[in-house]
C-alpha cells in the first residue's frame, strides 16, 4: 500500500510531535534546542511561534518553492513545540478540527463567542 501526502504528512507530524515530548522529558536545554525552548515557556515559545509565521509569509509572497516549504516546516515544527509547552497535544487539536469538518467557516467564525476574525 503507497501513503499518501496526507498519509505522510500524519506520520511525520506524530513521529515530530513524539520527538518533542522526549526532548522535554529530558529536560537537557544544553544538548537540546527543544528543551531549551521549553525551558523558556511558553510566552517564548509562542514568539517564536510568531516569528516564524512571518518568515512563511514572506517566503509565500517573494521566495521560491524551496524557502517556502522550509519555512512551512519551520512553522510546522515551533508550532508543536508551543502547543508542547502548553500541553496540548495533536489529539486535541485533531479533535477540535473533527468537530468543525462540515460547517461553513463562515458559520463556525459566527458561532465563537469572541469578536476575532
Amino acid at each position: 500500500m503507497t501513503l499518501g501526502p496526507t498519509d505522510k504528512l500524519s506520520i511525520t507530524l506524530n513521529a515530530l510531535s513524539k520527538t518533542i515530548d522526549e526532548r522535554a522529558s529530558s529536560g537537557d536545554a544544553s544538548s537540546s534546542y527543544t528543551a531549551k525552548l521549553l525551558a523558556k515557556g511558553p510566552a517564548r515559545c509562542a514568539k517564536k511561534l510568531g516569528e516564524e509565521a512571518v518568515e512563511l509569509a514572506i517566503a509565500l509572497s517573494a521566495q521560491d518553492d524551496n524557502e517556502v516549504i522550509g519555512e512551512a516546516s519551520d512553522l510546522l515544527y515551533h508550532l508543536l513545540v508551543a502547543l508542547r509547552s502548553r500541553d496540548i497535544s495533536l489529539d486535541d487539536v485533531a479533535k477540535t478540527l473533527s468537530e468543525r469538518q462540515g460547517i461553513s467557516g463562515l458559520d463556525e467564525k459566527a458561532s465563537r463567542t469572541d469578536d476575532g476574525v
